[in-house]
């Protein structure tokens, strides 16, 4: 079993694992996913994820991924692993070996990023439905201004679902209605990139010289967004270089420093819609620091 005959006959990946045909390896996956490396005949792996819960899966879940996976590929800019079945039950791609990140791998993927968010997008959104975790993200193509889109599409399901889970109080609740109603007021107007989506610290795989990225939630966004939240949780390792190489290639517009909680306040809304009021502080941080200015 060699990764031709996959690559020619993606469909019967399920078959083949269900009766051992391949060797499976555990590795970790995520909250929602199962995640196995499998070993072919030909010396080649594959790295695959099925769906772990909570709940059924979504349907068209992992043919999303693979989606954004083809579209950010098509961009010839950051690498992203090679898509070798999108099923309805499981997502296989070609193994990528990590390694430690490097300020060679930073530099140039801050080059590499800048290149695929110029490649740009047709409208705000996608031609694919959207997932950001478990949860929906709205995707209907959109067109610009990009202040109404992100408000609608990226701010207001979120919070809805952060008021029904009790994750925010009605101060919290009452301040992101102030941004969402001024959104248009903080600038920084651009038609749409190419963007990754979700792309905090977690989702970049560093190799000895490049990043590649995973876990995608692709779609025409604003670039600032892909940076704002490279610097959520930590931050990715070498962020200043990563962005001083960005800039090189793009130089981001006047005042992009002040707008990251702007852009910030989306993943956080995702954290108290999925995971309850442990995000509250974030979510309030985040939104005091855009009305502040």
């Amino acid at each position: 079993m060699d990764l031709a005959y996959l690559r020619a006959h993606p469909d019967h990946l399920p078959t083949l694992l269900k009766h051992q045909r391949i060797r499976e390896t555990p590795v970790p996956g995520g909250d929602i996913c199962l995640a196995a490396r499998l070993t072919l005949d030909d010396g080649s792996s594959l790295f695959t994820k099925s769906w772990a819960g909570p709940g059924p899966r979504p349907p068209g879940f992992f043919e999303t991924e693979a989606a954004g996976l083809r579209w950010l590929a098509a961009a010839g800019a950051v690498p992203v692993p090679e898509v070798v079945a999108a099923l309805p039950e499981l997502l296989a791609l070609a193994w990528v070996e990590p390694g430690p990140p490097s300020e060679l791998a930073a530099e140039r993927f801050g080059r590499e990023l800048a290149e695929l968010h110029r490649a740009g997008a047709d409208t705000f959104g996608a031609a694919w439905p959207g997932f950001i975790g478990r949860l929906p993200m709205p995707n209907e193509p959109t067109p610009p201004p990009w202040s109404s889109w992100f408000a609608q599409r990226r701010l207001v399901p979120y919070l809805r679902r952060s008021v029904d889970n009790g994750a925010l109080g009605s101060a919290e609740v009452a301040a992101v209605e102030q941004v969402i109603d001024q959104l248009g007021e903080y600038g920084g107007e651009e038609p749409p990139a190419r963007i990754h989506g979700d792309l905090w610290p977690g989702n970049l795989l560093w190799t000895p010289e490049r990043v590649w990225l995973v876990d995608p939630a692709a779609h025409g966004g604003h670039r600032e967004t892909d940076l704002a939240t490279l610097a959520l949780f930590g931050g990715a390792p070498y962020l200043p270089r990563i962005r001083a190489a960005y800039q090189e290639v793009w130089p981001l517009a006047a005042g992009w420093q002040a707008r990251v909680p702007l852009h910030q306040l989306h993943l956080l809304l995702v954290h108290t819609a999925l995971f309850g009021a442990g995000w509250r502080s974030a979510v309030a941080a985040a939104v005091d620091a855009v009305l502040r200015g």
